[in-house]
């Protein structure tokens, strides 16, 4: 017997209501500034933040793979301590930025007003400045799902570094960051276990050179 009209109807539908319940959700693209203030609203409400962190670095004729845990704490100190190479450490104290590797005939500091390291752009996390302040011909590009890149260049970094690029979920939260220099090198950060606001003592962002290790004015390599 012929299938009705009003049945082949229904049947379509039904059909049609199912193929929509199974397609993947695809999120509509923001814009660069909805991102760049979706990051600054997740975390410029935070006082600290840990993460753990993959560093791959590849360029000079050298590449680099290491890992490790990162503290963030207002007003703008870090400290990037490496588990895959113990004792190296790089640590902002807000004044002051300080780096040594086990076996380095010195400890090498900087002032914080001068530092132009790739780790500082990380600086704008837990501040109150505004992302897109910081990054100029913002750009946004589909990622891994519900995650984008946002990309730009660092202000006053425009002499060394050719792009800067986030991942970024819908949220604000960043996933990596890649950047990439003049001179062809590229180092990359991947962020894991976001830990918001965890309690930090302050001796963490302490740095206290190895005894008989000298410190040296000069900017941490890179």
């Amino acid at each position: 017997m012929p299938i009705s009209s009003p049945l082949r109807l229904c049947l379509w539908l039904s059909t049609a209501a199912i193929l929509l319940a199974l397609a993947p959700v695809t999120l509509a693209q923001p814009s660069a500034m909805q991102l760049a203030r979706a990051v600054d609203a997740h975390y410029n409400l935070l006082h600290s933040l840990r993460a753990g962190f993959r560093e791959q670095f590849d360029g000079l004729g050298m590449t680099r793979d290491e890992a490790g845990t990162l503290l963030l704490q207002k007003p703008g100190k870090m400290r990037w301590e490496y588990s895959s190479t113990p004792g190296k450490l790089f640590v902002l104290d807000g004044k002051y930025a300080w780096f040594y590797a086990p076996g380095d005939t010195q400890v090498q500091r900087i002032p914080a007003s001068q530092l132009d390291d790739l780790r500082s752009p990380l600086r704008f996390l837990l501040g109150h400045t505004k992302l897109q302040n910081e990054l100029t011909n913002l750009t946004v590009a589909p990622a891994q799902p519900n995650a984008w890149l946002l990309t730009g260049i660092p202000k006053g970094q425009e002499k060394r570094v050719a792009r800067l690029q986030l991942t970024v979920t819908e949220t604000g939260q960043i996933l990596a960051i890649e950047i990439d220099e003049l001179d062809g090198a590229r180092t990359r950060f991947h962020l894991s276990n976001e830990q918001p606001n965890p309690p930090i003592p302050p001796s963490a962002f302490h740095f206290i050179p190895p005894p008989g290790v000298p410190v040296v004015d000069a900017l941490p390599p890179v």
